[in-house]
C-alpha cells in the first residue's frame, strides 16, 4: 500500500454524535473542542485533531513517523487489520510522537489514537513511546502523553506484553532524572496502558467521565461475584478514591497544561 493512499482524507467530513445524533462538519465541531453543540458530549478525538487543539500553532514537529507495525507473529489476518487501520485512521500506527511548544514550553508529546485498532498497544507503539522518552531525557524535556486505549494488541501476543516494562523503564529513567511527565487519561483507557505507562505520571489528569481501568467491568463482578459500585471506572469515582490527581475539561486544558509546564520548567 502506498503511503499517499493512506493519508488520502476527506475535507472536513461530518461527524455525528453518538448521544444525540447530531451531525456537524468537523471544522465546526473544532471550534468547540470536539464537544457535541447540541449535548455537550464529548467525543473521540484522532490524534491530529488534539494536536492542534493543545499545542501552540506551527510548533508540533513528529518523530518517527514512519514507524510502523509488521505481523511478526503471522497471526491469521493482522495484515489485513493493519491496512485497515491505515485507511480507516489515515495513520500508521496507533500513536503519534513528537515535540511542539505548549504555552511557550518545549514539550515531548506522544497521543494516543483509538481509530487505529482502538489505540492498542503493539511492538511499535512501545518503540515510539520509549524513542520519545529517550530523548526527553537526553533534551531535559517534561512529556504529556494523551492515553487512549484497549489494552496490548493480542496479534503481537506476547511482544506487545513486553511493551509495558519496556515503556516504564524509559519512563523512570526520565523521572531519575528529575523531568516532569503528565499523563492525560482520555475515553477510554484501559489494559495494559492503564497497567503501564499511563498510570506512571508525576501528574495524572483526565477529562471529564473518561472510562479509566485495567479488567473489564463484567469480568471484575464475575471474578469477586459482586456488583460494582455505580460509576466505577470513570474518572469521577477514580479522583474521589485517589488514583488521579484532577479532572479538566476539554476546553480549559490547554490552559492547565501550559501553567503545570511553566511551574516545572527546566532552565537550561
Amino acid at each position: 500500500m502506498k503511503l499517499a493512499e493512506i493519508f488520502k482524507k476527506k475535507k472536513n467530513p461530518v461527524i455525528s454524535c453518538k448521544k444525540c445524533e447530531g451531525s456537524y462538519p468537523e471544522s465546526e465541531l473544532m471550534k468547540h473542542h470536539m464537544i457535541c453543540p447540541d449535548c455537550g458530549q464529548y467525543l473521540r478525538v484522532n490524534s491530529r485533531q488534539r494536536i492542534a487543539m493543545i499545542t501552540d500553532k506551527n510548533t508540533f514537529k513528529e518523530t518517527d513517523a514512519n514507524l510502523r507495525s509488521k505481523d511478526l507473529l503471522s497471526f491469521p489476518g493482522y495484515q489485513e487489520k493493519l491496512e485497515k487501520a491505515m485507511n480507516d485512521s489515515g495513520e500508521l500506527e496507533g500513536v503519534v510522537c513528537g515535540t511542539a511548544k505548549i504555552g511557550g514550553v518545549k514539550t515531548a508529546l506522544f497521543v494516543m489514537n483509538s481509530a487505529f485498532m482502538m489505540g492498542s498497544m503493539g511492538t511499535v507503539v512501545g518503540e515510539k513511546i520509549t524513542r520519545l522518552f529517550e530523548y526527553a531525557t537526553k533534551e531535559k524535556l517534561p512529556v504529556i502523553g494523551f492515553t487512549t486505549s484497549g489494552g496490548a494488541r493480542m496479534q503481537e501476543g506476547i511482544l506487545s506484553l513486553m511493551q509495558m516494562a519496556k515503556t516504564s523503564g524509559a519512563v523512570k529513567r526520565h523521572s531519575d532524572a528529575g523531568l516532569l511527565y503528565i499523563t492525560v487519561l482520555t475515553d477510554p483507557t484501559t489494559g495494559g496502558v492503564t497497567a503501564s505507562f499511563a498510570m506512571e505520571g508525576d501528574i495524572i489528569i483526565s477529562e471529564p467521565k473518561a472510562l479509566v481501568g485495567f479488567a473489564g467491568a463484567r469480568v471484575i463482578e464475575q471474578t469477586i461475584g459482586q456488583k460494582l459500585p455505580e460509576g466505577f471506572q470513570r474518572a469521577e469515582f477514580l479522583l474521589e478514591h485517589g488514583f488521579i490527581d484532577m479532572i479538566e475539561p476539554r476546553e480549559t486544558l490547554k490552559d492547565c497544561l501550559s501553567r503545570i509546564l511553566t511551574m516545572h520548567e527546566v532552565k537550561k
